[in-house]
C-alpha cells in the first residue's frame, strides 16, 4: 500500500483527516469538487465550509458533552478547533465563530502544509480496490454519480437519503409517578417501553398545540417527500385530530398501574442505546421548531420535566448504516482500503462529524505507518462518538454528542467506604473529569 493518502472533501471531517494525517508523516491529496461544482447549500469556496449556524455549541468542557468533545480535539491538536479558537465572536457560553474566518483559517493553514495537497476536482468513481488508501467524507448531502457509485458498492438498504429523527430523552428524567414500564399486551419484556398516558382533554390539548407551532422551513434542495410509514407527527394530525389515536398514540394493550382509569391515548418511549440511559419518543420525529417541541411535549404527563439529548427532525442527509458497514478503524468492511469519516457515517453536527474526522485521520496515519491504532475508550467524548457509529441497534439514526451514549456512572464511593449517588450538574462533571483522565491515557498511547 502507497504510503499515501486520498481524502474526498474538504469540509470539516475531510480538512481535519488531512490535518492529523500531515501531523504523523502522511502525504495527503485532499480532492474537493468546489469551486468547479456547489452542493445546493454550499456558497463559498473554501475549505470546512459552515453552512447552517455559525455556533459549535457550548465551549463547557466540565459540564457538557459538545464541550467536552471541544476540550478533548484541544489537547489532540485539532485544526478545527485552532480555527475555533481564533476565529471566536462572542456566544456567552457557546463557541460562534466568524463563518468566513473560520473557513479562511482552515483553508490557509492547509495550504500551508507541504505534505496536503488540496485537488479541486469532482470525483465521481467509487475508489477501486488498488486505489491508495481512501477517506470518504462527502458529507450529508453526497449526490449525483459518486452517490450512485457508493450505492454500487453496498447495499442500498445499508444507505438511507432522509432523517427522520425522534425526540430522545434521558430516562431518568422521566416522571414515573405517572409513567410506568409495559409492552402492548405484555408481549416481550415488560421493561421494552415505557408509557405516559393521556386523557381525553389532555390529548386533544396535546393535538391543538401541535397544529398550532412553528415549524421548520424546508431548504431550496430539500423536498417534503415522507414514507407513509414515517410521518411527522404533525402531518398525522393535519390527516384528522384522531389520527394519533391509531398511530404512535393508540392506546390497546396497555394498562395503568397507577390509576384504573383506562387512558384516552398513551406515548410510548423505546429503549435507545445498550446501557438504557436514553428513551426515543415513539413515532415523534417532527419538523417542528426545537424550542416548540421542548414547550409541546413537556406537556404530555410524565414528560414535564424531561431533559433531551436529542430533539426530532426530518431533513435531507446521506448516511450509510456505520455499525452493519464499518470495522472499528471505520473501514469498509467489504473494501478495507476506503474509509468513511463525518456526517455520511452517521454522526450528527459540526463538532461531531470533525472529532469522526479527526479518528479517521488519526487511524489512517497508523495504518499507513503500519502500527495498529488504539480505539480511543468510550468514557471518553470521542470514544462514545466511536460506540455510536458501531452500535448494532436496528434503527440506526444520527446523533450528537450527549451523556446518554457513555457508559453511566451512578455515583462513588466516599471517604468512609460509603455509596453517594451523583445527580446533576455533579454527574455531569464526574462524566468529563473521567473522560479527560481517560483521553489523557489514550492520548499517550496514541501519540507513540
Amino acid at each position: 500500500m502507497d504510503k499515501i493518502l486520498h481524502i474526498i472533501g474538504a469540509g470539516l471531517a475531510g480538512s481535519e483527516a488531512a490535518w492529523q494525517a500531515a501531523k504523523r508523516g502522511i502525504k495527503v491529496k485532499l480532492f474537493e469538487q468546489k469551486p468547479h461544482k456547489f452542493s445546493p447549500a454550499h456558497k463559498n469556496s473554501q475549505c470546512a465550509e459552515l453552512v447552517c449556524s455559525n455556533s459549535l455549541r457550548s465551549d463547557d468542557f466540565l459540564h457538557n458533552a459538545v464541550g467536552l468533545m471541544h476540550e478533548e480535539m484541544r489537547r489532540f491538536d485539532s485544526l478545527i478547533m485552532r480555527a475555533a479558537d481564533a476565529c471566536k465572536v462572542p456566544a456567552g457560553g457557546a463557541l460562534a465563530v466568524d463563518r468566513n474566518g473560520f473557513s479562511a483559517f482552515v483553508t490557509h493553514e492547509l495550504k500551508q502544509n507541504p505534505l496536503i495537497e488540496i485537488v479541486e476536482r469532482e470525483i465521481t468513481e467509487f475508489p477501486p480496490e488498488d486505489a491508495p488508501l481512501t477517506i470518504m467524507a462527502t458529507g450529508p448531502l453526497t449526490d449525483g454519480a459518486l452517490l450512485e457509485a457508493i450505492l454500487q458498492k453496498i447495499d442500498r438498504r445499508s444507505l438511507s437519503f432522509y432523517d427522520a429523527i425522534a425526540p430522545v430523552v434521558y430516562k431518568e428524567s422521566i416522571d414515573f409517578s405517572k409513567a410506568w414500564y409495559q409492552s402492548r399486551y405484555d408481549k416481550g419484556d415488560r421493561f421494552d417501553y415505557i408509557n405516559c398516558p393521556l386523557n381525553k382533554e389532555q390529548y386533544y390539548d396535546f393535538v391543538a398545540a401541535l397544529s398550532a407551532a412553528e415549524k421548520m422551513p424546508f431548504h431550496d434542495f430539500e423536498e417534503p417527500n415522507y414514507f407513509d410509514g414515517c410521518l411527522p407527527i404533525e402531518v398525522m394530525v393535519e390527516r384528522g385530530k384522531d389520527t394519533l389515536l391509531f398511530g404512535p398514540m393508540k392506546p390497546v394493550g396497555l394498562t395503568n398501574p397507577h390509576t384504573p382509569e383506562k387512558p384516552f391515548a398513551v406515548v410510548q418511549l423505546r429503549q435507545d442505546n445498550k446501557e438504557d440511559t436514553l428513551r426515543n419518543i415513539v413515532g415523534f420525529q417532527t419538523k417542528l421548531k426545537y424550542g416548540e417541541q421542548e414547550r409541546i411535549f413537556r406537556t404530555i404527563p410524565g414528560l414535564e420535566n424531561a431533559e433531551f439529548a436529542r430533539l426530532g427532525g426530518i431533513h435531507k442527509n446521506t448516511f450509510i448504516q456505520s455499525p452493519v458497514l464499518l470495522d472499528e478503524f471505520l473501514r469498509l468492511k467489504v473494501q478495507p482500503n476506503v474509509m468513511f469519516a463525518g456526517q455520511i457515517s452517521g454522526c450528527e453536527g459540526y463538532i461531531e462529524s470533525a472529532n469522526v474526522g479527526m479518528l479517521a485521520g488519526y487511524y489512517a496515519a497508523c495504518l499507513l505507518n503500519g502500527k495498529t491504532p488504539f480505539v480511543p475508550p468510550a468514557t471518553t467524548a470521542t470514544g462514545a462518538m466511536q460506540v455510536h457509529l458501531h452500535d448494532t441497534t436496528a434503527d440506526y439514526q444520527p446523533m450528537n454528542i450527549n451523556f446518554g451514549i457513555f457508559p453511566t456512572i451512578q455515583g462513588e464511593i466516599t471517604a468512609n467506604g460509603k455509596f453517594r449517588k451523583i445527580k446533576g450538574a455533579d454527574r455531569k462533571e464526574a462524566y468529563c473529569r473521567r473522560a479527560l483522565e481517560d483521553f489523557a491515557k489514550w492520548q499517550e498511547q496514541a501519540d507513540v
